[in-house]
Formats: structure tokens, sequence, C-alpha cells
């Protein structure tokens, strides 16, 4: 486990339920093995617009994501993927480990975080912690104050497909 996660869980004594499993790189592999854990499913995208803004978007598993709305619904320009390479080194997470608990990573808050406004109301979410051979359920209670401990204030947003599925 990364170490700034460990101290961000010391912090909040919070310790997390979860699966190990092998390592996955899409939500449908992943599910195979987690499909049993309670909470909503996530799917993430790192994301770069037109100006060079990073932007983690987490939204429900099930989701499309439509990356030409998407713009829109979060106050950026035009998106596209970021490189791994970018990845590993603004948030120190490999292709198919990034979740939101990646931002513990971003010491230097280069990346915005947006989330679908379903997955603030759902009991808890899940997420890998870094990596991806392990999937925690995150309760939204401890989901709230692990942003308020990295200092983030995430944009919300609602994706069409979503509304009134909740």
């Amino acid at each position: 486990m990364n170490d700034a996660l460990r101290a961000l869980l010391d912090r909040l004594a919070f310790q997390p339920k979860g699966v190990r499993h092998p390592p996955v790189g899409t939500v449908e592999e992943a599910h195979r093995h987690y499909g049993g854990l309670e909470g909503t499913h996530t799917k993430n995208a790192f994301l770069k617009d037109a100006k060079g803004v990073l932007v983690l978007v987490t939204v429900p598993a099930d989701c499309r994501l439509d990356m030409k709305a998407l713009p829109a619904l979060i106050g950026t320009k035009r998106l596209s993927f970021a490189s791994p390479d970018l990845m590993r080194s603004v948030l120190g997470t490999e292709p198919g480990a990034l979740g939101p608990l990646s931002l513990v990573a971003d010491r230097q808050h280069q990346v915005r975080f947006a989330i679908e406004s379903s997955l603030l109301e759902a009991d808890a979410i899940t997420c890998h912690p870094l990596d991806n051979t392990e999937t925690w359920v995150i309760p939204r209670r401890e989901f709230g104050r692990i942003m308020d401990d990295l200092g983030i204030a995430p944009i919300v947003f609602t994706l069409e497909s979503v509304a009134g599925t909740t």
C-alpha cells in the first residue's frame, strides 16, 4: 500500500473492507472478482482538456462516459485521455488502478476531481487503492472524510443516463 494512503487511513482511523484479486485492467474484468461487494461500483478516467487541465472523473461502472457532453458538465474544454505516463507521474497510479484514492498522491493539487452525483448519494462506493489487485468498499461518510482530509471539493455532475435511477 502507498505510504500516503496508509497515513491517510491512520489519520482517519479507517480500516476499509474489500477483496484481493488478480490484476484487472477493466471494469468488466474486475466485476468477476468484486461482484459480491456491497456498494456502487465505479469506473474512472484520467483526462486532460484542451488547455492542459487534468481531471479525474468517477462515474458508476455501468455508465457510458460521453466525452462530447462531459466538458460542459464539469466546466472544461474539449477532453481527451491523458497518457499513462502522466497518470503515473501525477497520481502515482498505473493504468487499471485509477480511482478517487489516487488523489492522495496529488500533493500539488494538479488534478481536478469530478464525480457523478449518484455516487455521492450511494451508501458506499467501490474503488481500487492505487493497486488493481484489490478493491475496497468506501462508505459515504468515510468518502466525505477522505475528500475533506485531502482538501478536495469535487466537481459534482449528473449524467442523464443515471438521473432517476438511483
